[in-house]
This record gives structure tokens, C-alpha cells and sequence, in this order.
């Protein structure tokens, strides 16, 4: 399946420069391995796309809720960390 998605225009350009391999997405929709991502580039001081756009396979979901491991008030005081790992 392929999903449309916005991305800022920092964000869109790590992507294109194959430095970030990683999205952190509201799951407020459905995603599974295999499905593709398109990201369009969004401009948020002018709120219009640019008009580039990016397809991106996705190759691993994690879904998860806030106070799945029993730490939601940390995590909204101090937010969270998304890290990657070195493709190896």
C-alpha cells in the first residue's frame, strides 16, 4: 500500500541524504512492512508543499502507547529519544 505523508523540509532533505532512515508518525493511521511511504515535502512557514517528494519502503514497525512500559509521566516531562542504529 502506499501512504502520503507530509515531511518538513529539514527532515526531507536528511531523508534524501540518506542520514535519517527512521520516521516517528502519530498512529493515527496503518503502516506494515512492505507498504510505501511517500513523503511529500511541506514548507510549514508557507504551509504548501513544495512539490518534491520522496518514496521510502518500509521495512520495520514498532507501535507502541505512551505507558506501555509503565512511564508516561516521564516521558511527557522529558520526551523521548528516537534512536538509530548504524545499517549495518
Amino acid at each position: 500500500m502506499e501512504i502520503k505523508k507530509k515531511i518538513w523540509q529539514e527532515y526531507f532533505e536528511l531523508v534524501k541524504a540518506g542520514k535519517k532512515r527512521f520516521e516517528v508518525r502519530l498512529a493515527d493511521f496503518e503502516v506494515k512492512e512492505g507498504d510505501v511511504l511517500i513523503l511529500e515535502e511541506w514548507n510549514p512557514k508557507t504551509k504548501e508543499y513544495t512539490g518534491r517528494k520522496i518514496e521510502k519502503k518500509v521495512d520495520f514497525v514498532l507501535s507502541f502507547k505512551l505507558d506501555s512500559f509503565g512511564q508516561e509521566k516521564e516521558i511527557l516531562e522529558k520526551g523521548l529519544n528516537v534512536i538509530q542504529f548504524e545499517k549495518e
